[in-house]
């Protein structure tokens, strides 16, 4: 299985004079601390001094205070109704990452101090929704709030604890109702004991073993499945987001292979409740640019030539795959996930 990655720490720890007000802030800092990371604390709320390079801005947290307008639920389809965030930005250094071109500035990581604030904001949401809770075959989801728009918040929950927090709040929430959230790390160790009362759905990020020279600083698709195991065991609704899905060498097989290592990771689980969610790899001029400057070395394709030009309903352009490809990847990747895993869900596929 390889060695167990540690943590992630970060070098500089930036925090703002507003979150340290809160002892959410605080205690983020104090683990930080602990951990070795230099703290710097700025005179004002406003963040400066940030690093250009990429090298030093992934090794950098802020600690900051969401604004009214960052804490302004907003929809989030096909995943959920409504999205909130707990932080932006994340640790590993994935080629293909979809921050590169939905997040402005420098690939630092924002997390967010005021999270009480942020929860006391979602019971006005409940019912509301146009993805869950409007939707017949997904109305046993009750309404859904997603946490992981854009960050990772497993990766980050050794610092902010917010994860265990938001399970917490849920189980205990008395409505029809569900948090969800995507990782690509493992260190599930500190949730399985949590009183989530089914109310948290966790999806596992997982590909193709061959995507995995994309995936830089995450845990092996080994230690992935086998915290989805864990959490599975410990009754929590779980899921894969397979994503993003390439135009692999083989890639038939290559996916076929990993629906298997699925299957056999969950051999024995009593009762399991598993989605998938299935995303194709689509990029935009911005993502491509931002990304080719991170990661200049990278043998993600992102040939316009050899894709479909797609306009978006707010008017930008993305990159999606030809429609007869995905079709015949739709049907052969469906295909597969019937034969190794029946009793799974299904959700969309884009």
């Amino acid at each position: 299985m390889g060695a167990v990655p540690s943590p992630w720490v970060p070098r500089f720890v930036l925090t703002t004079p507003s979150a340290l007000a809160w002892a959410e802030g605080a205690a983020i800092v104090e683990r930080a601390a602990a951990l070795g990371s230099e703290v710097i604390r700025l005179r004002s709320d406003r963040l400066t001094g940030l690093p250009d390079a990429y090298r030093d801005a992934k090794r950098t947290l802020a600690v900051i205070v969401a604004s009214p307008s960052r804490r302004r639920l907003r929809p989030i389809p096909p995943s959920a109704d409504w999205r909130f965030d707990l932080a932006e930005g994340c640790p590993a250094h994935c080629s293909y990452c979809y921050l590169a071109g939905s997040l402005a500035g420098p690939p630092i990581i924002r997390v967010y101090a005021n999270l009480p604030e942020i929860l006391a904001g979602l019971p006005e949401a409940v019912g509301r929704g146009a993805v869950t809770s409007a939707s017949t075959a997904r109305a046993g989801e009750g309404t859904t709030f997603e946490c992981s728009c854009y960050t990772d918040p497993l990766a980050l929950e050794h610092l902010t604890g917010h994860l265990a927090a938001c399970i917490t709040r849920f189980g205990a929430w008395e409505a029809p109702v569900q948090l969800r959230f995507t990782t690509k790390f493992d260190a599930v160790g500190p949730l399985l004991p949590l009183r989530h009362c089914g109310r948290t759905r966790v999806r596992f990020s997982v590909n193709a073993r061959e995507a995995a020279r994309h995936e830089g600083g995450a845990p092996r698709m080994t230690r992935r499945l086998t915290a989805l195991r864990a959490m599975g065991t410990a009754g929590y609704p779980v899921g894969l987001t397979v994503a993003p899905i390439l135009r692999l060498p083989g890639w038939a097989d290559a996916y076929d292979r990993l629906f298997a290592d699925v299957a056999a990771a969950l051999d024995g689980v009593a009762g399991i409740d598993l989605t998938a969610e299935l995303i194709t790899h689509r990029f935009t001029p911005k993502s491509k640019e931002v990304l080719s400057g991170w990661y200049p070395g990278s043998s993600l394709e992102m040939d316009e030539t050899q894709r479909r030009r797609k306009t978006t309903k707010f008017g930008s352009e993305k990159y999606v795959f030809p429609r007869d490809e995905m079709t015949t990847m739709r049907t052969a990747i469906e295909g597969s996930i019937a034969r190794w895993l029946p009793a799974a869900k299904t959700l969309y596929w884009t």
